[in-house]
């Protein structure tokens, strides 16, 4: 297996988490992507955790090793159409998976993701880990 990816924050949950099957198919991708939503809700998660600082350390690990995709101008146009294509759908997402959603169209990556409402965007690629 190899590709580009883009990593949700469910696997980066699992990452830390340390578990196998996504460090082995990690090992396996050609490029790894990770979206600066995705950062800002591990923030979010370690700052509400009990162990606050050990997991603050851990994201900016992260961070510092990865390749962290921002939003640009193209990626709130293709946010503003997804969110619209979805509501004419009557199928919304959580927000914040727009706007990773938007990255990987932008960038032409597959989203990895544990989460199956990503697969309810068009020309979307998803694969489950």
């Amino acid at each position: 297996m190899s590709g580009r990816y883009l990593l949700d924050t469910s696997i980066l949950v699992a990452l830390f988490a340390d578990e196998t099957v996504v460090k082995e198919r990690l090992a396996q991708a050609s490029e790894v992507f990770v979206p600066s939503i995705a950062i800002g809700e591990l923030y979010y998660g370690a700052w509400k955790s009990q162990r606050s600082q050990e997991n603050l350390v851990r994201i900016d690990e992260l961070v510092a090793e990865s390749v962290v995709l921002n939003c640009n101008v193209e990626t709130v146009r293709l946010y503003g159409e997804i969110k619209n294509v979805l509501r004419n759908k009557g199928c919304p997402i959580p927000e914040n998976d727009l706007w990773i959603a938007a990255i990987a169209l932008e960038h032409k990556l597959v989203v990895v993701t544990r989460d199956a409402h990503f697969k309810v965007i068009d020309k979307l690629e998803v694969e489950m880990w």
